[in-house]
């Protein structure tokens, strides 16, 4: 029995009045989510004093180790290399993991990514892959083990004994309103990838209207608690503060950014996709040790895409994770959409601006998302072909094409693009797509 400083209510009241909890109080609370011990009301009343109360420094680093030995740890120490992932906090768009991944497996560097679905406006990694025909993301840690070793890369989800502890609590904090706290963000994305057998880690924080991060100052402070705390799990960190006002690229969705990902392997991506996963990839590079700084890194990216490596890699990577590797080829392998109607132009004039929440809620319309964790994905909707800031546009021109299932999703998706585009006389100033970067 434990003893009765462990007691649930005992560390509940502890953090409620403001004390740093211990280990073995951390230790006791991971414990009791994944062996049901704690009742959940008491779980999340403990979410709930960390969400009013805080976390030091220390208590995080605690929380996010117990909460990665709550299951098994990964081990690729066998397999020759620094292995080194990224992790996004989430944006409109943002298909970077299916470029980055086997491009910079391509160059030399193993990239053990385990990923996440989509959850309200965010598009989700697993969702985007499982649009290709028999893509398998359901694979068990042995199997992610011979891919890294195989190919440099696997692309794979959350397995039931990899970080438990991780979906009782986010279930919980999902309905609790307490997922807007760093120690538990922190916790919850730290403990999956330092569980993955990593030996440094990326970290793409955005922020602006499409992020979970409205400000710079709100995604710096998650940034450098990120940064911290991996540090402390003995990792190499280095985070990236990225924009995420506009949505990246020109598609939303699942299949259609598949689709604009097989493009950007190609040389052919929409400049800002390509900008951000550049960027990402040289410091990937760079933990990786097979480039000396972030030039020497640019160069080795771009000549994988240039010589077709990089997209001979994902080739391989999807016919080994049981994808039907003609999609690489052929993008009309593709779930289809049975309606594709475009959203024309009122007027003539400049896009001044592109709200990514507004064409997220769009895409979540469509059936692209998961307003909740229940709900089926459609994985042939969405929006392609979306304008950018600073292109002119004639009156009647298309400023996205929707892809739908449904007649009255489709007519809600254009009148929401409609309203999330505007359109002035003069180009807006052009914003950095890369704000900071943080190098712990």
């Amino acid at each position: 029995m434990s003893a009765p400083s462990l007691f649930p209510q005992h560390i509940i009241a502890r953090k409620r009045d403001g004390h740093r909890l211990t280990r073995a109080e951390v230790d006791a609370f991971v414990r009791g989510a994944v062996d049901q011990s704690w009742a959940d009301y008491q779980l999340s009343a403990l979410l709930m004093a960390i969400f009013l109360r805080g976390m030091t420094p220390e208590e995080t680093a605690d929380l996010t180790d117990a909460m990665m030995r709550s299951g098994t740890v990964a081990d690729l120490r066998d397999i020759p290399g620094i292995k080194v992932d990224k992790h996004s906090t989430g944006g409109v768009g943002d298909k970077v993991s299916l470029l980055l991944a086997p491009l910079v497996a391509a160059c030399g560097v193993p990239v053990p990514m385990i990923s996440g679905r989509g959850l309200g406006h965010s598009g989700g990694t697993l969702d985007k892959l499982e649009s290709i025909p028999g893509f398998r993301t359901d694979l068990s840690l042995a199997r992610y083990h011979d891919l890294v070793r195989d190919l440099g890369c696997a692309l794979i989800g959350q397995t039931r004994d990899l970080a438990p502890a991780d979906r009782v609590l986010y279930s919980l904090r999902d309905v609790t309103a307490t997922v807007e706290c760093i120690p538990l963000i922190c916790s919850s994305i730290l403990s999956k990838k330092l569980a993955e057998g990593i030996d440094a880690l990326v970290l793409d924080v955005k922020f602006g209207r499409g992020a979970f991060m409205k400000t710079r100052d709100d995604a710096r402070r998650l940034a450098e608690a990120l940064v911290r705390v991996g540090r402390a799990g003995g990792k190499q960190v280095r985070a990236l503060l990225t924009a995420m006002d506009v949505p990246l690229g020109r598609a939303v969705g699942n299949a259609v950014e598949v689709a604009e990902a097989v493009a950007g392997l190609r040389g052919q991506g929409p400049a800002d996709l390509m900008e951000v996963t550049f960027r990402l990839g040289e410091h990937m590079l760079v933990l990786g040790g097979v480039a000396s700084d972030l030039t020497a890194a640019r160069r080795k990216l771009e000549a994988a895409i240039a010589d077709g490596s990089a997209l001979a890699r994902f080739r391989a990577i999807v016919a080994a994770q049981g994808g039907d590797p003609r999609t690489i080829d052929d993008p009309g392998r593709l779930p289809q959409a049975r309606l594709q109607q475009s959203v024309p132009a009122p007027r003539s004039g400049v896009v001044v601006d592109v709200d990514a929440m507004e064409v997220a809620l769009a895409a979540l319309r469509l059936g692209a998302g998961r307003a909740r964790a229940s709900d089926s994905v459609d994985r042939a909707v969405g929006i392609s072909g979306l304008v950018q800031p600073g292109e002119r546009v004639q009156s009647g021109d298309a400023l996205c094409l929707v892809h739908a299932n449904d007649e009255a999703a489709l007519r809600d998706a254009q009148e929401r693009l409609l309203a999330a585009i505007t359109l002035g006389e003069a180009a807006p100033a052009p914003q950095p797509l890369v704000a900071d970067v943080l190098v712990a």
